[in-house]
């Protein structure tokens, strides 16, 4: 760090949204010339605090001072214009606009109200040199590459005078080369002086460039590190905390045995399947009757793993069997068709449909595998839901009601009727219990239990170490979108283990199939 004095102090900041408390009494500090790792898992308040930092979002209570000054942006630009610039995830530029359009835009140099297009390009071709990046600047940002994009929103962020650059999972479309392009950089940047706040999900690259690190958990902050006094293991453990799990108290249930069935042929065989840039090739097999746990970070790849099986992305490197056959799963219908199911963690934006009722949400997954044309008899919609109505304890019981109306539990328990009704062999269930209450997450929790003992393979994730090892027989570790390891869930494995091969991301534990 260049100064002992912080450029940016955050003190005291809360925030609030109805039924949310989002930020509680946050504490944070940006020094001139330092890379800041802000880590946090999903919730932990990361996005609120950059959002009420740069005005998105007003502050319930708490101060921030910027280069001595307290200040409130009303907006982005109100703090972009003093200082603090922020490159998002998803690139906010135009690509149907050329490289130095899209660096100055709202800003260009005029002379008598005319645009000077030819100093744009010649400020454009020296602020990229001061990047190393040679490129046409004439020609349309759409041409290169998102990390190419993402280096010109890095440039246009710092042609604003910018003392604090605030960079929200800026490696996220990169591969290895470019991602240690964007470091040299921002370690360029940090020598001149410039504060960089850097948000990522990635371990190593969070000790590859980061100076220090904050750690917010459920929107409160954990503490403040320098990073090469905080081991990666226990990083891990402050952003997923070892808090004592009331579910334990609620259903005490012994660890679940080896599945027997592992040792015959897998009901699903996965051969090096990936997609680029969402996650590397990787090998599975589940068996009938058993649940494989899918364990990581948030950003380690769990979701696209998931998303690939169900065909919701399409993979472009490897292949899928089905009961020893070789089966195409590049569709959801194609994977329905084969017997899998899939309840995504977002169950309001890729779940639930509010406006229709809990009947009409329950036989989706069922009629859109029957074709539109072929609508299901209202006496067999009724038979169904009611079965499922009762057997998951749905309440209230009325079919009819819209299911925006519903407590988050039992939402959930209509999309894992959706999918029961289907009689999957092979059910995905991503972040399941995720939101809801102790009791709802309870009786989720038996129901897979109770499927996996009637036969069903189950593919389980979730953000909650004991969740997966409570219920799993085997357990898949995912680290920076790469599948690490795979680990018999025996007497041996425990929440420490796991986090261990997260932190660390060795591959010594791997079990063969």
């Amino acid at each position: 760090m260049t100064d002992s004095r912080p450029v940016l102090t955050m003190t005291g900041i809360s925030k609030s949204f109805p039924g949310v408390r989002a930020l509680h009494d946050v504490d944070f500090r940006l020094f001139p010339g330092e890379v800041h790792a802000l880590m946090g898992e999903n919730g932990a308040g990361k996005s609120t605090l950059i959002k009420v930092l740069t005005g998105v979002y007003g502050i319930d209570e708490g101060t921030i001072t910027l280069a001595g000054d307290q200040v409130a942006f009303s907006g982005p630009m109100q703090a972009a214009a003093a200082g603090v610039s922020t490159v998002y995830q998803e690139i906010n530029l135009c690509t149907n606009l050329s490289v130095a359009e899209n660096i100055f835009i709202g800003r260009e140099p005029r002379r008598l109200g005319a645009v000077r297009w030819g100093e744009v390009r010649r400020r454009a071709r020296a602020l990229l040199a001061r990047l190393d990046l040679d490129l046409d600047v004439a020609a349309p940002l759409g041409s290169y590459s998102l990390a190419v994009q993402q280096m010109v929103a890095i440039a246009r962020a710092i042609d604003v005078r910018a003392q604090v650059l605030i960079l929200d999972e800026p490696t996220s479309s990169l591969d290895a080369g470019e991602v240690a392009q964007l470091f040299r950089i921002m370690r360029q940047l940090r020598d001149e002086g410039i504060a960089i706040l850097f948000v990522t999900h990635f371990l190593d690259q969070v000790y590859a460039v980061a100076d220090r690190i904050t750690v917010l958990r459920n929107g409160a902050l954990v503490g403040e590190y320098l990073t090469e006094e905080l081991p990666q293991f226990s990083l891990v453990e402050k952003m997923i905390g070892k808090e004592l799990d009331a579910l334990e108290r609620l259903d005490e249930q012994p660890k679940r045995a080896v599945a027997a069935q592992s040792g015959g042929a897998p009901l699903v065989e996965v051969a090096e399947l990936g997609r680029k840039g969402a996650v590397a090739p990787f090998s599975l097999r589940i068996h009938a009757g058993e649940v494989v746990g899918l364990a990581g970070l948030l950003g380690s790849g769990r979701t696209e793993v998931a998303r690939l099986l169900f065909g919701a992305d399409r993979a472009d490197h490897g292949q899928v069997a089905v009961d020893g056959g070789r089966a195409s799963l590049r569709t959801p219908v194609q994977a329905i068709d084969r017997g899998v199911g899939f309840c995504s963690e977002n169950r309001r934006a890729e779940g639930i449909v509010p406006e229709l009722s809990v009947r009409e949400n329950m036989i989706l997954a069922m009629q859109a595998a029957r074709g539109w044309l072929r609508p299901i008899p209202r006496r067999r919609q009724d038979e169904l839901v009611d079965r499922y109505v009762k057997a998951l304890s749905i309440r209230p019981a009325n079919p009819d009601l819209p299911v925006r109306n519903l407590s988050g539990g039992n939402q959930q328990k209509v999309l894992l009727a959706r999918w029961l009704i289907t009689e999957p062999r092979l059910l995905i269930l991503d972040e399941p219990t995720r939101g809801i209450d102790i009791g709802a997450k309870t009786e989720i929790q038996k129901l897979v239990v109770q499927l996996s003992d009637g036969g069903m393979a189950v593919l389980f994730i979730s953000a909650e170490l004991e969740e997966v090892l409570r219920l799993s027989h085997r357990v898949a570790v995912m680290r920076d979108r790469t599948m690490v390891a795979q680990l018999d869930n025996d007497d041996s494995l425990d929440a420490d283990r796991v986090m261990q091969t997260i932190a660390s991301g060795t591959n010594r534990e791997e079990v063969t199939r």
